[in-house]
């Protein structure tokens, strides 16, 4: 089958464990894994996997600007406001792992059909407390009206980097941004916590909905639907317990196991970025070679 070139821009942990999911893609070929330390463990790994490696970071692809159709920007939220600017001078399409948000937000199973038909080419992930929750809130509001919307995501310390540190900032106005335009909530609000407790704990999310409209079957359902969905591409994302439902309000609460590609198990919040990014870098492929009249058979 045809495949589209893409690069991985940031040889960290999210833009390693991203290649490893890469190299499973039926649609996307890896051209190309770029980083600012030629000494760093991703590049290392791309290097042995027979991978071209670069070191001088977003020059590698203005110097080269065939290398890759599209750009997976797994660097930072200071890095990806200047990336942005030049891979859309250069016309190559972006899927930001960073919470910069340049592009629109993105989450795979709300809103990714309707920015694919508006041919978007710069596509913001989100946060991983965003992949993981907006769904749910999603869920529930389009069966009964989200007024207000309060996630925490809590995560292992030994999962949060020195990339998710820096852009603790970013990752709540962010998360609290797409809860409200993509998750459809009127008010939105995001807390992360960092717990250091050894063994590392599993990611976990608590999601809080205030309703205008309380229906606790068609609330269920759609939450049960909407797992089973974010499921097909993150198989570790499941409820914890049955929802709660009091009142006007509904609280939902979730444990995200991480697939083991690169990281360790326990960080979800790291996995569910890079598998919810692969599944936006692949539609986008399909989107390319359908326009193009290549023929994707069956998936």
């Amino acid at each position: 089958m045809k495949k589209i070139k893409a690069a991985i821009l940031g040889s960290g942990n999210i833009g390693t464990d991203l290649m490893y999911k890469l190299e499973r893609s039926s649609v996307i070929e890896i051209a190309a894994v770029i980083g600012i330390d030629p000494d760093s463990d991703g590049l290392k790994r791309a290097k042995e996997r027979g991978y071209p490696v670069f070191a001088n970071g977003i020059e590698a692809i203005v110097n080269q600007p065939d290398l890759a159709e599209i750009v997976f920007d797994a660097t930072s939220a200071k890095a990806h406001v200047r990336h942005a600017k030049v891979l859309k001078e250069l016309g190559i399409r972006v899927i930001d792992l960073t919470p910069a948000a340049r592009g629109p937000f993105v989450c795979p199973v709300v809103n990714l059909a309707e920015q694919l038909e508006m041919d978007t080419t710069n596509l913001n992930m989100i946060t991983c407390g965003g992949q993981a929750t907006i769904p749910i809130v999603y869920a529930i509001n389009r069966v009964a009206n989200v007024s207000y919307a309060e996630i925490v995501a809590t995560i292992a310390s030994k999962s949060a980097g020195p990339g998710t540190r820096a852009n603790i900032d970013e990752f709540t106005m962010t998360t609290r941004q797409a809860l409200e335009q993509v998750g459809g909530a009127d008010q939105g609000k995001a807390i992360i916590i960092l717990n250091p407790a050894e063994p590392p704990i599993l990611m976990r999310d608590t999601i809080y909905c205030e309703v205008a409209q309380m229906d606790e079957a068609a609330i269920r359902q759609s939450i049960l639907d909407i797992t089973q969905e974010v499921r097909q591409y993150v198989p570790g994302y499941r409820l914890k317990q049955e929802p709660l439902f009091e009142e006007n309000r509904v609280t939902v609460f979730l444990e995200i196991e991480g697939a083991g590609d690169y990281f360790p198990p326990y960080a979800g919040n790291l996995d569910i970025m890079t598998a919810a990014a692969m599944r936006v870098g692949e539609q986008v492929a399909r989107h390319l070679l359908d326009g193009r009249g290549v023929s994707l058979g069956t998936e």
